[in-house]
């Protein structure tokens, strides 16, 4: 039944993507920015539903936004794809950092290209800073919140990455808050894996953190820990309450 739930959501997913992905070229010379990423972003709630109703995923939202501080740098934990999702229209309209290669996939790319992101050529990772940076600073300036996924791409459950300064950075210089975010997806919607596993996903949103006079070392350090540490104190995400990658570290650590 897991199998079968999870191809039926790949299925509907995948479908329900390409037809948002042409609408999203139809509307981008038509419709003003504002109507764009709420019709492309269509995409990412029906995505949500479509995970509770096929594989039985919900999430529940620990603490809130804070409209009256955007636009802000939003900064996450990267697991999965579910964050990635649901990041985009909860803190919409925002502006993701991500491969430049992301916008040529079918469909998927060209809606993707629709929401302002910021597309980095990770080859060449000393003009991909400026970039971030010059261009991150021109989307605050639009009024667009920034979503950056600190460790620069998705690490396997139960490992923490190498967080950049990056977003830091660019919410120092532009004066905005950053707010992070912690969350357990991946339990649930595992990278590159095709079964989704029934249960809830907890997301943690913490309040913002204001930039005014922070050295960016020492608040990504801070960023690191507070996300971190509310990870480690997260309630197992599946319904089944397994959590192979943790046993799997408990094994190890007790070899010998």
């Amino acid at each position: 039944m897991l199998y079968l739930r999870s191809f039926l959501f790949l299925v509907l997913h995948n479908f329900t993507g390409m037809v948002i992905g042409f609408i999203a070229v139809i509307i981008q010379p038509i419709l003003p920015y504002s109507w764009r990423w709420r019709i492309v972003t269509i995409w990412n709630r029906l995505t949500m539903v479509l995970l509770r109703i096929c594989c039985g995923v919900r999430f529940r939202i620990v603490g809130q936004r804070h409209p009256e501080l955007y636009p802000c740098v939003v900064m996450s934990k990267h697991q999965s794809t579910w964050e990635t999702m649901f990041l985009q229209y909860y803190f919409g309209p925002v502006s993701t950092i991500l491969k430049k290669e992301l916008l040529r996939i079918p469909f998927f790319g060209w809606g993707l290209a629709t929401l302002r992101p910021i597309a980095i050529d990770r080859r060449n990772p000393i003009q991909a800073l400026k970039d971030v940076k010059s261009k991150g600073l021109a989307r605050l300036k639009e009024g667009n919140n920034l979503l950056i996924f600190p460790e620069g791409t998705r690490v396997p459950l139960g490992t923490v990455g190498n967080y950049a300064r990056s977003g830091a950075d660019i919410a120092c210089t532009a004066g905005v808050p950053v707010v992070p975010v912690a969350h357990n997806a991946a339990e649930c919607w595992p990278h590159k894996h095709f079964l989704k596993y029934p249960g809830t996903v907890t997301v943690v949103i913490g309040e913002p953190i204001l930039t005014e006079g922070r050295d960016r070392k020492q608040l990504t350090e801070d960023i690191k820990t507070w996300i971190e540490t509310q990870i480690s104190q997260l309630p197992p995400a599946r319904k089944d309450g397994k959590r192979p990658w943790l046993d799997e570290a408990n094994r190890a650590a007790e070899q010998p």
